[in-house]
Formats: C-alpha cells, sequence, structure tokens
C-alpha cells in the first residue's frame, strides 16, 4: 500500500460522488421535511451508499459478472428512474396512501428517499460502484483495501456534513425559495438523468 494509492482512492472518490454537488438536490428532495427528518434522511442515504460502496469494493466485480449485468445498464435503469423523481419534483406531487397514518406515510417517505434516489444512484451511482471495482483491483493487499474501505467511509460522512449545512439553507430560503428551488432543481436533475441514460447508451454502444 503507497500513499499513492491512497490519495488516487480519495480524489476519485470525492469526485464522482461529488458531496459538494448533492447538496443542492438534497434540499430538493427533502422538501417540506422537519430538520429532524433531514437529518435522518442524511444519515440513512450516507450508510446506504457506504454500504454498497464497500460491498462492491469486496464483492462488486464477482457479482456483476455472475449476473451478467453491466454498468451501462445501471447508468440506463438509474437515469430512467431519476427522471420519475425529477418529475415530481417540477409538478410537486407526492403520491401516499390515504389508509395509513400522517406519521407512517412521513417515515415511509424518509426511508424511500433516503434509499433511492440519494443512497442510490446520486451517491452510489454507476460511476462510484464502477470506481469501487477497479480501486480494489488496483489494492492488491487487504492493508489497501482496509484503506480504501476507511476512505469509503470518510467520503460518506463528509456527505452527511455537507447534508447538515443544506439543511440549514433550506430554512433560511423560505417557503416561497424552497418552492422555486425545488422546481429548478427537478429540472436539472432531469437533465442528469437523461445524461446518465445517453451515457449509458453510448457505452453500450461502444461495447
Amino acid at each position: 500500500m503507497t500513499l499513492d494509492f491512497i490519495l488516487s482512492a480519495f480524489v476519485t472518490l470525492a469526485v464522482v460522488v461529488d458531496p459538494i454537488g448533492l447538496a443542492p438536490i438534497f434540499i430538493g428532495v427533502t422538501e417540506g421535511l422537519s430538520a429532524a427528518e433531514r437529518r435522518s434522511v442524511g444519515w440513512r442515504a450516507c450508510v446506504i451508499a457506504g454500504a454498497i460502496l464497500i460491498g462492491a469494493a469486496l464483492i462488486g466485480d464477482i457479482l456483476l459478472r455472475r449476473l451478467s449485468i453491466t454498468l451501462p445498464a445501471f447508468q440506463i435503469a438509474g437515469g430512467l428512474l431519476l427522471f420519475w423523481i425529477a418529475a415530481d419534483m417540477v409538478y410537486g406531487t407526492r403520491s401516499q396512501r390515504e389508509s395509513k397514518t400522517a406519521e407512517q406515510v412521513a417515515d415511509e417517505h424518509i426511508r424511500n428517499i433516503a434509499a433511492f434516489p440519494l443512497g442510490i444512484p446520486l451517491m452510489a451511482g454507476p460511476g462510484a460502484i464502477a470506481a469501487c471495482v477497479l480501486l480494489a483491483g488496483r489494492a492488491g493487499d487487504w492493508m489497501a483495501t482496509g484503506a480504501l474501505i476507511a476512505i469509503i467511509v470518510a467520503i460518506c460522512a463528509l456527505t452527511f456534513v455537507v447534508f447538515l449545512f443544506a439543511g440549514r439553507i433550506k430554512g433560511a430560503l423560505g417557503i416561497t425559495g424552497n418552492i422555486v428551488l425545488s422546481r429548478l432543481l427537478g429540472v436539472i436533475l432531469a437533465a442528469l438523468a437523461a445524461q446518465y441514460v445517453i451515457d449509458g447508451v453510448r457505452t453500450a454502444m461502444k461495447g
């Protein structure tokens, strides 16, 4: 294990996960939630993403080959699902089951958005999964693999800190500012979703 590997792994994952870039999207998808609920969403999303990326580092390459799943397939599927979330943000709709109590609906909503779209594919997306698989292949020994896992945990912790500050920004914007920002970010997220699909199709055609 060398210092070059550690620096390379940290910079690669920091760029691919992009904690700062996730802050506006976090504000958009947590519209209407209290500060405590936003903290819960951020924490759950980081734990989910961390577990997925650590799993990708340890067994990702074997699992994907066994299931015959390619990274372009991840990109296309993630893009299509993200577009659905983006449309929900733009039009301000929230599907809820009338048979459930308000507390149950809120708890289910928190779990849902923490897992998707924040945990996957925004944090643990195709690029991050691919980066972990490739970095694990370069690790060479258990010490380097352990360092990679520690770096993944550090990136997820950094992202959680960013989410905490994003919540303060959300509170400062007020109701009207949050509505406008949510619609704007919905359009941006739709463009990001389209780019996911385009990149996946392009990579699949090249392959």
